[in-house]
């Protein structure tokens, strides 16, 4: 069977945005993290800006209708302002970060933002700066604390990502109270179980997902083109490939041609039926 983008995300079968790993270095040990990105890791595998760039470029020609960003952390790239505003002039973006590296200079670099389709999308766990920390690092909740207000003067576009694992829904009723008074809509603020996959799965944390409970969306990293952002997980320092689509990711058509191939084999549904989004 084979099948087109447009029809398969217009059934359901996928989603529209093309996801990229830019980086596996994080600053950040976060205990539940899909690839064990943290400071001292041996192999930093980036996807280089030019190519990112190139591959946004490739993904509009071909139908996608936005482009998701993440790692690792993606501010560790000495050029990542640059690059998200490069991305964003071709499709809508968002990037996810952890929100930990906003420096004053970094916050002007990345100002162009404001006048584009581009959100920063930044992980959140807890309103309780000891419990959030525990689950994503040090001082992670000041610094994200700080950073929030300062890009929402700046109009820069925010979203709030909290990964659950065992939170009270009191806990999660002051974190939504905390968002808001930062500007922050209910519909900005984005709530996910704990994917059992990478580090999660060794410290014995969250669900399996089930094989309709993530959404598929084209995912392409330094190791190659996977079926979804939660696939390319690492183990024990090894990437695993059991979700691997391609890996060839150049030029673009190829792995999207394959990412179908998988897709249209896929059950019928709707965004709203995946569980991990």
């Amino acid at each position: 069977m084979t099948i087109d983008l447009e029809t398969a995300v217009a059934e359901g079968r996928c989603g529209g945005r093309l996801w990229l790993y830019a980086t596996y270095h994080c600053n950040l040990a976060c205990s539940y993290c899909l690839t064990e990105s943290h400071p001292g890791i041996r192999h930093r595998r980036h996807v280089p800006s030019e190519t990112m760039i190139d591959l946004a470029g490739e993904a509009r020609e071909l139908g996608f209708d936005s482009l998701g960003v993440t790692g690792g952390e993606v501010f560790m790239l000495p050029d990542a302002a640059e690059t998200l505003v490069e991305l964003g002039s071709i499709l809508p973006t968002v990037a996810l970060t952890n929100g930990t590296l906003f420096t004053d200079r970094l916050l002007a670099r990345l100002e162009p933002l404001a006048g584009l389709e581009v959100a920063l999308q930044i992980s959140l766990d807890s309103p309780d700066p000891v419990r959030n920390d525990t689950l994503r690092g040090p001082e992670n909740f000041a610094k994200v604390e700080e950073a929030v207000p300062k890009l929402v003067d700046r109009g820069i576009a925010v979203r709030i990502a909290t990964t659950v694992d065992d939170q009270t829904e009191e806990e999660l009723a002051d974190l939504c109270e905390l968002h808001r008074s930062w500007g922050i809509t209910d519909a900005d603020h984005v709530v996910r179980g704990i994917v059992r996959r990478g580090r999660a799965e060794l410290e014995g944390m969250g669900v399996e997902p089930g094989p309709a409970d993530i959404l598929p969306e084209l995912t392409i990293t330094a190791d190659g083109a996977f079926l979804h952002a939660f696939a390319p997980t690492v183990r024990n320092g090894a990437t695993d490939v059991d979700l691997l689509v391609s890996r060839q990711v150049r030029p673009l058509a190829a792995a999207a041609r394959r990412f179908l191939a998988v897709v249209a084999n896929q059950p019928v549904g709707t965004d709203a039926s995946a569980t991990f989004t």
